[in-house]
């Protein structure tokens, strides 16, 4: 599936289910990396919007690029009456943005889907001189509970193509090739959601790889989720726990 069509599907429970991010790491950005009140960002693979509203209640100026119509759509509703956000259609290898016309570039949640190459190209002619790049993912642990052990063999087991798009197939070697030499920083900052089942059922959903209602996979998924809920819950919740990584420098 085209990557800029496979949340096409997935928007609502998107909306409802995916984490936001935590004040720490939206502070590091601000305060560390320099946004400021005022700062032209342009938020790429922008989505639904999550972290554009974070920007925008920073004072930032944000332009949030977006190829998925439904997702900028949905964005839109809940964000395009805010005076200083603009949504437009493009991709981190063509914004479509002016040469030279942004401060900061953000991606939340999406690097992992662009061209690193074609991309680079693209933020290098659109950042002013000095201007940075910040890439941030909630990168959902794996280790440390029953829960989060199990899950992540159910994704094995069930996701339709979990190992391919999974975002930690970006290693550190590639980030450093991304930005300019010896300018990688990082910063890391603990996360988590707690759901009920249905939100635990929406957190799986909103996910592109998880099999669509109708798919040969996703009653037995649904089947096993509940079993492993049932066995992990506390006082009827399960803790969706990350670790928000922050990476950022001159590219």
């Amino acid at each position: 599936m085209d990557s800029k069509e496979r949340f096409s599907n997935r928007v609502d429970t998107y909306v409802k289910y995916r984490p936001s991010y935590p004040k720490e790491a939206i502070d590091h950005l601000y305060e560390v990396v320099g946004l400021g009140a005022g700062s032209e960002i342009a938020d790429i693979g922008a989505g639904t919007g999550i972290f554009s509203r974070l920007l925008l209640e920073r004072g930032s100026r944000v332009t949030a690029v977006e190829p998925n119509q439904a997702m900028r759509e949905a964005a839109v509703s809940v964000l395009g009456e805010a005076p200083d956000y603009r949504a437009v259609e493009g991709s981190a290898e063509a914004t479509g943005l002016p040469g030279h016309s942004v401060d900061f570039i953000v991606c939340a949640q999406a690097f992992h889907w662009f061209d690193r190459s074609a991309s680079q190209a693209e933020f290098r002619r659109i950042l002013k001189e000095g201007g940075k790049v910040a890439l941030v993912w909630n990168s959902r642990l794996t280790q440390g509970t029953p829960f989060l052990e199990e899950y992540e063999q159910l994704l094995h087991q069930f996701g339709t193509d979990y190992a391919d798009v999974n975002h930690t197939n970006i290693t550190q070697d590639m980030l450093a090739s991304f930005f300019k030499e010896g300018c990688l920083q990082e910063a890391r900052f603990a996360y988590g959601q707690l759901f009920d089942f249905d939100g635990l059922q929406g957190r799986l959903q909103s996910s592109s790889y998880s099999p669509a209602p109708g798919h040969p996979s996703y009653e037995p998924m649904m089947a096993e989720l509940r079993k492993l809920f049932d066995r992990c819950q506390q006082d009827g919740k399960i803790s969706f726990d990350y670790v928000t990584q922050v990476f950022w420098g001159e590219v």
